[in-house]
């Protein structure tokens, strides 16, 4: 089983795919867990493989929950900085003063005062407002900036869209995963060759998600079609497309630099001690063993999908 740590949706595209297409094994499920209190003590404790931010998987493994990181789906954070176009607010520099609207404890906010401490700028000159975090509240006027996610961006489309300017973390060297997939140490030590499997049919599903929008974005919408819109579906791929499928990059790869960061950007907010180092929570070794194995071994970027992939109905195997 694959626990999910959010709502069904883009986020997610390539393990979406990868069950609706039949490329995971047999009877494996994919489970959406939005409100788990404790998701990663929760795979854990279900023996099962989950994907999460890397700030949440790696504070859990320094509170002792026996957790191994094994390949990413997201490389790079999806957090944003946003400001209205109009503002001229193009850069960090440029918030000294300004009113940021945020959501006190999110991994967003602590990497973007992680960002802020790097360039030097003063924090104690920037205005924060916890709550005031979303589009509506830069739209009104009641902040000058929010610290937001990819998957939330204002869409052309939409009836009061407003143009912005974004700042992501990665555009000023702050590096850190964004979604990891891991699972307890006792099951990748145990089922090792299961995981790898897991993670090969994880990667193809990402590959096809990107190949070709016709076929996998009606899989994704289809998984929950009460609330998923084709549109929106193709504009959040979009604009994470990036952090997938990096430029000389390979789907699932992250190396050590980014968990180092991220692990200074925990320490440096004081939301934990590292009690076990990286070397005992991070695996690098079996993404390697994917690649080695996968026909694609000369190239990491997108190919197009096999033809013998068939849709599977648009309920099946998921458990809301």
């Amino acid at each position: 089983m694959l626990l999910i740590d959010g709502e069904i949706g883009p986020r997610f595209a390539g393990e979406i795919v990868a069950l609706r297409n039949g490329l995971m094994p047999d009877h494996f499920d994919v489970r959406a867990e939005p409100n788990a209190s404790d998701f990663v003590a929760t795979v854990a404790r279900r023996g099962a493989i989950g994907v999460t931010t890397g700030s949440r998987f790696l504070t859990a493994a320094w509170r002792g929950v026996p957790v191994t990181a094994f390949a990413a789906s997201l490389l790079e954070t999806p957090t944003v900085i946003l400001t209205r176009e109009a503002s001229g607010l193009r850069r960090p520099s440029d918030l000294i003063g300004k009113t940021i609207g945020y959501r006190k404890g999110s991994e967003g906010d602590l990497i973007v005062d992680a960002l802020l401490t790097q360039l030097g700028l003063p924090r104690s000159r920037i205005d924060k407002l916890n709550g005031a975090d979303s589009v509506e509240a830069l739209r009104s006027g009641r902040v000058d900036a929010i610290i937001t996610s990819i998957d939330r961006l204002p869409q052309p489309s939409d009836p009061d869209f407003i143009r912005t300017n974004r700042m992501a973390p990665q555009d000023f060297a702050i590096h850190v995963p964004g979604l990891v997939y891991f699972t307890s140490t006792q099951v990748l030590q145990e089922h090792r060759a299961d995981v790898q499997a897991i993670l090969e049919a994880l990667i193809d599903g990402w590959k096809f998600v990107y190949a070709d929008y016709a076929r996998s974005v009606p899989l994704i919408v289809g998984s929950d079609p009460g609330r998923l819109r084709d549109e929106r579906v193709r504009f959040d791929l979009e604009q994470q497309r990036d952090l997938v499928l990096p430029t000389g990059g390979r789907i699932g790869d992250y190396d050590d630099s980014r968990w180092r960061t991220l692990r200074d950007v925990l320490i440096f907010a004081k939301v934990g001690e590292e009690t076990v180092p990286l070397p005992q929570s991070v695996d690098y070794q079996l993404l390697r063993d994917a690649y080695r194995r996968s026909r694609e071994e000369a190239s990491a970027t997108v190919v197009a999908p096999r033809e013998s992939l068939e849709q599977a109905d648009s309920t099946f195997g998921f458990i809301k």
